[in-house]
Order: C-alpha cells, then sequence, then structure tokens
C-alpha cells in the first residue's frame, strides 16, 4: 500500500479570504513545478439547450483576454518550453500547466489571466464552432462512440451526463458570446476554484504567487450556483443501431454509485476483477477461452451523481446474441457467487498498485490532489480510498454486485441481420 499524500513533506491547504483553496506539495526532485486551477463547473451544470457549452467554453480560454491575442498566449508559453492546456469533465473543468521553476511565476499568473478575463472573440468563436462540429461528426463514424452514447441516453434519460460532453451538432451550433460570457461570469468565481501545485516551490512561494495572481479575485454577493442533480429511474431497455460494420459493438450497462456512496470502491475492485486488462474475468473467459472478443472490458467512471457500470465486447456480428449473453453472464453471476480470497487480493493488489503507479510525477499528483477537493473529498480522500479498498470482503463484493447489477440497459450496433433479433429478443 503506498503512502498518504498526506504524509508526504510540506503539505499544506489554504483557503484564501475570497473562497479561493490553494494546496501546495512542495517536491524538491526535479526543477519542474505542476499546477492546476479547478472550477467546480463541468457539464452537469448545462441546460440541456446548452450540451457542450463548458468543454467550448474551456477550449475558448486560451483563445484570447482583454489584453491578450491568441498568438500573445501561445508565444507566451512555447517561448519558456512550457505547456498550459484546458480540459472539461461532467462535475468539473481545469486549467493545466507545466513549467520550470524559474518560469511559474510568469506562466501561472498567465493561466490566472486566462481564468479570470477570458474575451471569447467571435472569430475564435467561429473557429471553435467548426473544430467541435468536425469532431462530433467523426465521433458518429465510431461504432463503439455511437453505441455508447445510445447506451447513455437510454440509462439517463433527462439527466445531465445523458449527453457527450462535446455536445450535438445543434446545440454547439446554437452556442453564443452572450451564453459563454454568462456561464463565465456565474461559475467562474475563486470560491468555485481549486488551485492545486506541486514541485520544486516552497509552499510559501506558491502561496504568494496565488495571492498576487487571483488574491484580488472578489466572490460574488450571491451563491455560487449549486449543482442539482435529477433522479433517475432505473430501467431496463435495449437499443439496436444497424450499421454495416466488420464487428459488432455490445454493452451492458448497470446504474452504479455515486463516488460519496459506500459502495464506491467495492465497484472499483468489481471493475478491476471484471475488465481491467489482460488478466481480467472478462478477457479471459470471453476471448481467451472463447474467442468472442476482438476487444473486451468495463469500465465505472467516478461521478458526483448516478454512476454507470458498463461491460462491453466488440465481436463477429454472427456471434452477438452469444456475446451478450456471456457479458450479462460475467457480471450478474457476481450476485451469487462469492469471489474467492485469492481472486480478492488478486484485484486489489492490481488497483492498487495502478493506483500507486499514477501518483509518480507531478503533474498526476496535482491532478489528483485537486480532484478529490473539487469533488467535496478533501485531501485525506488519497489514503481513504487505499483503506476502504484494502477493507472490502468477500461478502462486501457480493453485496454490492445484488445491490447494482441488475435492470441493465442493453446497446447493439452491428448489421441488422444479426443484431435485429437480438434486440427483438430483449423485447
Amino acid at each position: 500500500m503506498t503512502a498518504s499524500l498526506l504524509q508526504a513533506p510540506r503539505l499544506h491547504r489554504t483557503v484564501l479570504d475570497n473562497g479561493l483553496t490553494v494546496i501546495v506539495l512542495e517536491n524538491p526532485v526535479a526543477d519542474i513545478v505542476s499546477a492546476r486551477l479547478f472550477i467546480r463547473a463541468g457539464s452537469a451544470f448545462e441546460a440541456p439547450h446548452q450540451a457542450g457549452l463548458v468543454s467550448f467554453l474551456m477550449g475558448l480560454l486560451t483563445k484570447g483576454t482583454e489584453t491578450l491575442s491568441s498568438m500573445a498566449i501561445a508565444e507566451t508559453v512555447e517561448s519558456v518550453g512550457a505547456s498550459l492546456g484546458t480540459d472539461a469533465a461532467a462535475d468539473y473543468s481545469v486549467i493545466s500547466l507545466k513549467t520550470v521553476s524559474a518560469d511559474f511565476p510568469e506562466i501561472f499568473a498567465l493561466a490566472a489571466t486566462l481564468l479570470r478575463q477570458p474575451s471569447f472573440p467571435l472569430d475564435e468563436i467561429d473557429l471553435e464552432r467548426r473544430l467541435t462540429l468536425q469532431q462530433i461528426r467523426s465521433m458518429q463514424e465510431q461504432p463503439f462512440t455511437i453505441a455508447f452514447n445510445r447506451l447513455r441516453q437510454d440509462m439517463y434519460g433527462e439527466h445531465p451526463y445523458a449527453l457527450p460532453g462535446i455536445g450535438t451538432e445543434a446545440s454547439v451550433a446554437a452556442i453564443t458570446q452572450q451564453a459563454l460570457s454568462d456561464f463565465h461570469r456565474q461559475h467562474m468565481r475563486p470560491d468555485n476554484v481549486v488551485v492545486t501545485i506541486v514541485g520544486r516551490i516552497s509552499p510559501e512561494a506558491a502561496l504568494a504567487q496565488v495571492e498576487k495572481a487571483l488574491g484580488d479575485w472578489q466572490a460574488p454577493a450571491i451563491p455560487a450556483p449549486a449543482l442539482t442533480l435529477p433522479s433517475v429511474t432505473p430501467a431496463a431497455t435495449c437499443s439496436m443501431v444497424a450499421q454495416d460494420t466488420n464487428q459488432a459493438i455490445v454493452m451492458v450497462g448497470y446504474p452504479a454509485a455515486p463516488v460519496k456512496h459506500p459502495a464506491y470502491a467495492a465497484l472499483k475492485l468489481i471493475n478491476t476483477y471484471l475488465g481491467n486488462g489482460l488478466s481480467s474475468r472478462l478477457f479471459v473467459e470471453l476471448r481467451e477461452k472463447r474467442g468472442l472478443a476482438y476487444d473486451v472490458s468495463a469500465f465505472y467512471p467516478t461521478r458526483l451523481g448516478l454512476s454507470q457500470f458498463v461491460a462491453y465486447i466488440g465481436t463477429a456480428p454472427e456471434n452477438a446474441a452469444t456475446a451478450l449473453e456471456g457479458l450479462r453472464f460475467e457480471v450478474e453471476r457476481l450476485q451469487e457467487t462469492v469471489l474467492s480470497d485469492d481472486e480478492l487480493q488478486a484485484a486489489k493488489n492490481k488497483l492498487l498498485g495502478q493506483y500507486a503507479l499514477g501518483k509518480q510525477t507531478n503533474a498526476q499528483i496535482a491532478q489528483l490532489l485537486g480532484w478529490y477537493e473539487i469533488l467535496g473529498l478533501g485531501v485525506e480522500y488519497d489514503q481513504q480510498f487505499q483503506d476502504m479498498v484494502a477493507a472490502v470482503t468477500v461478502l462486501d463484493a457480493e453485496a454490492v454486485a445484488q445491490e447494482f447489477f441488475h435492470t441493465p440497459c442493453i446497446s447493439l450496433l452491428g448489421p441488422e441481420e444479426f443484431v435485429a433479433p437480438v434486440a427483438a429478443a430483449q423485447a
């Protein structure tokens, strides 16, 4: 088991007077500083007609401020060999940067300016729209993406998680400069921001840089918009997309626990056991032993709201019915089949080992610390998660399977002559 980040030397957490949270971990091994500016606003905060707005907005943050053009921003970053980028997820957004220590003040000040003062130039909006629409159309040619988008819509209905974070052609076409400015004003505020800084910098120096760049940023008098997610009523569904592909995509999804649910750690373990790597149960049983799969795996995203546990397989179209039966059997048998102690321990070793490997660099640690903080878990969750995983028993795993692995949503994609009979049999 890895040591907790909280036990590492010089980890400091501070909340500024304006409500902005700062987490600093000094790591002098390499002359590098990585930082993240997390914003408590992701695609879950969008109205349905605004799908893709946050992703669009984050893409534009580096394209212009009140005083800097996109070219000037790029030249500032590239002139010192730094990296600076943005990303948007379901529950948060983030600005990421990495520099050598000497250049950190300049690049962090730039990132703070991008966060506070984007200008959303009209020509950059037009360009971003064209690029985003091109990406959406490209995704519509990817069988896996088509099948997963259908599964997600069936599982979530009117919930914000139903739509892809990039949005739809209609919603992206409708994004306006005013909508971007309004969303930025409402959500990009200091009491909605967590800054993490990891690398060769003292906590005092890091905090001084944050104070200089963001300390005078005042939070509005009204509270930050709260995330209110609608409830989802699980219902078994089966959707089919007829497409002349060389392989069929078969997906089975089950409503699953949000990150703060007691079952979260057990579901992460089950996901590791079923679908993580060449030694996973799905790979061994459905690909190695039965020869059904070109590709087979499972995933369980971390979400503040209701998540989903998805198992999928790419198979020869004529094997679609057998592959669906195999997927459901391997997942749903865990309701009645208790894992052996060796199976559970192997899954724990794999999960905790990969977890440790995921926090080797300054950038990875900055991401992890900020992610936990922005989700409301706190930096101490680093150790808590490992402890929860270690504490899961075989009976815990069985109980969690009984709680969640029923009422499946099924998504099928492939040649109609093969997938239509499978879909009809599920009706």
